[in-house]
């Protein structure tokens, strides 16, 4: 299973291409994943890069929880589908980010690409200057999700 990790930043050129990070493209090509689904974050203003296998899992999961017959659904899962575009990184790692992408991270040029578990966020640098969560936010919601140690031995037996 693939798992990125990494606070990488690029800059985007002016047609809109940018390199993947080395790093997170090595872990591509190691899983054999060649195409990645691009769309906007649902909850945030960055951008999502999605291995095509991770897409389709999200993907799955989604359309699973959805009643095909029901007319809001539909229109949830086609939101969903229809922001999303395939990108195929080019010999050199790049890939083009299309404009209204761009516009709706809000990314003019420096971007800022972060592993988060199975996926890669591409945010406009300026929006990850400041903490996600304030510290004393994140120690304490950390606590309250973390604190029972109980919890952490069977986890870790999975």
């Amino acid at each position: 299973m693939i798992r990125f990790l990494g606070n990488i930043e690029a800059k985007t050129d002016a047609k809109g291409r940018v390199f993947i990070p080395a790093g997170f493209r090595r872990q591509l090509q190691s899983a054999s994943e060649e195409r990645l689904v691009l769309r906007k974050d649902v909850f945030q203003d960055c951008l999502v890069l999605y291995p095509e296998s991770v897409w389709f899992k999200t993907q799955n999961q989604l359309r699973r929880r959805l009643n095909k017959w029901n007319a809001k659904h539909q229109d949830i899962f086609r939101q969903f589908v229809s922001d999303a575009e395939i990108m195929i990184p080019d010999g050199n790692g790049r890939i083009l980010l299309p404009k209204r992408y761009l516009q709706m991270a809000g990314i003019q040029s420096d971007v800022r690409f972060i592993g988060v578990d199975n996926t890669i966020e591409i945010w406009a640098k300026e929006k990850t200057e400041q903490p996600f969560v304030s510290p004393e936010e994140f120690s304490e919601a950390l606590q309250d999700i973390l604190g029972d140690e109980d919890d952490w031995e069977e986890e870790e037996d999975e």
